[in-house]
């Protein structure tokens, strides 16, 4: 009986910080077919999707950079930003772990 082959781990790469990580340790941020911008938690919404680490940092370079702006293909107002950013405090209290 041959061993069974070890299941492909997704990796996707930090817009902020160009790391590349398994899928699960990141933040899917998704712009939604009616153009609007929010956290993907289950990772299925529909829509073009970019992904963050959940590190405030993270999202403050991509900012600076407008990685975000560029994935998502589309201006991205300062509320927007401001909502993430609080967003993604929560999913850090939730998953403090998550950044090693």
């Amino acid at each position: 009986m041959q061993p069974k082959p070890q299941k492909k781990i997704p990796m996707r790469q930090c817009i902020g910080c160009q790391t590349s990580r398994p899928k699960k340790e990141l933040v899917r941020v998704v712009r939604a077919p009616d153009g609007s911008i929010s956290i993907d938690a289950v990772g299925k919404k529909p829509g073009r999707g970019a992904y963050l680490c959940p590190d405030p940092d993270c999202l403050a370079k991509a900012r600076k950079k407008k990685a975000l702006e560029r994935s998502l293909e589309q201006p991205i107002p300062a509320e927007v930003y401001e909502a993430l950013a609080a967003q993604l405090a929560a999913v850090k209290e939730v998953a403090p772990d998550a950044k090693a």
